[in-house]
């Protein structure tokens, strides 16, 4: 049974909180929620304050509120305004005078409440303390990580087996969504990228209605959720054909680099010099204007979460972190080429999460 850390982690952000001269937060990015309650619902308030965690929701979650976050948090359900509840709620918190808000979460008209509640609590933006928090992953999100990622890697061969030259992009994500949802994805973190021929040259293309020909490059980005955590796997594969020379050249340029990063990259490195592990390899064969994205990102809850790979990062990457491994090249009116693997920053060295068959793949 998984050790329940929710009460550690409320306790460890009262302490991140103190050291910035505030009492409470205001918690309202759903991902944090989870994080600190364990509700998974799409409409919640949470306060945490010395006193105790307050969490106030609306009908359709009476069940799965008190069933979710209440061995952590007081659940209050409210049936007209959760804003005036929680103002409601904070007061018998005891005698708070500043609070804290996750500014990056909160709406302008969020914010525009926040000041109407009058001068009882003095507000300050946060900055981004649970996202910190979020950034060292213990080892059951690291499992759930794992488990995501295996869902995807099975996912991604199944799919692979039944692809054939005239299919859809739309039919092939088709295939593969409906196999992760088979194999065990409660979800999928994010639209789901299969871009074949001169469209894979698009690092975030759209799913189209394009059939894929022999001899393309089929690019396929996708993701799985095991327990909310997220996996983010990213394959390119020859279709219906032998690659040609030129295609194995430049799959070998970001192999080589995709490799050499997820078996250099550590907790303590800079962002950049992580980075730099990828980009060094693309550079030196000519191709570093084709590799405009950065090396990778954290990986969690969300999708995309601290800390970045990427060259503007000076800070340190954290132990624990669970990061994306995932350098491109893209050549407009050709194709592209990125591979993706899912990495935890171990006290010892980077442990790779995902399958990691980044071999080339010709679908014949």
């Amino acid at each position: 049974m998984a050790a329940d850390h929710r009460r550690a982690r409320q306790e460890a952000l009262l302490g991140a909180l103190a050291a910035d001269g505030l009492e409470a937060l205001l918690v309202t990015s759903l991902s944090n929620i989870r994080y600190l309650t364990g509700f998974s619902g799409s409409a919640a308030l949470v306060v945490v304050a010395r006193a105790g965690a307050v969490l106030v929701t609306d009908f359709r979650y009476e069940e799965q509120a008190a069933a979710e976050a209440g061995a952590v948090a007081r659940v209050v359900v409210e049936r007209t305004s959760v804003w005036d509840r929680l103002f409601k709620e904070l007061g018998a918190l005891g005698r708070l005078e500043t609070v804290g808000y996750e500014s990056h979460a909160l709406t302008v008209k969020e914010a525009e409440r926040l000041t109407a509640a009058g001068k009882a609590w003095r507000w300050k933006p946060a900055g981004e303390p649970v996202e910190r928090l979020r950034a060292r992953k213990d080892p059951d999100e690291v499992a759930a990580i794992r488990a995501a990622a295996q869902i995807a890697g099975a996912a991604l061969r199944e799919t692979l087996a039944a692809v054939r030259p005239g299919m859809t992009e739309q039919t092939i994500a088709g295939l593969l969504e409906g196999a992760l949802r088979r194999l065990g994805s409660e979800g999928h973190p994010f639209p789901t990228i299969v871009a074949s021929g001169p469209r894979s040259a698009l690092p975030h293309a759209r799913t189209s209605a394009r059939a894929v020909a022999a001899g393309e490059w089929l690019l396929l980005d996708f993701g799985a959720q095991v327990d909310g955590y997220c996996a983010d796997i990213t394959r390119t594969v020859v279709v219906g054909a032998r690659a040609t020379a030129v295609q194995r050249a430049l799959y070998e340029v970001v192999e080589t680099a995709q490799r050499r990063a997820r078996a250099g990259v550590r907790a303590g490195m800079t962002g950049r010099d992580a980075d730099a592990l990828a980009r060094d390899v693309i550079e030196a064969r000519g191709f570093g204007d084709a590799f405009g994205h950065s090396l990778g990102h954290g990986l969690g809850l969300e999708v995309h979460e601290t800390p970045r790979l990427a060259r503007p990062n000076l800070d340190p990457l954290p132990a624990d972190a669970v990061v994306t491994i995932e350098p491109g090249v893209y050549l407009t009116g050709q194709g592209g080429v990125r591979i993706e693997d899912d990495v935890h920053l171990a006290a010892d060295g980077p442990v790779l999460l995902s399958d990691g068959d980044s071999a080339l793949v010709e679908l014949t």
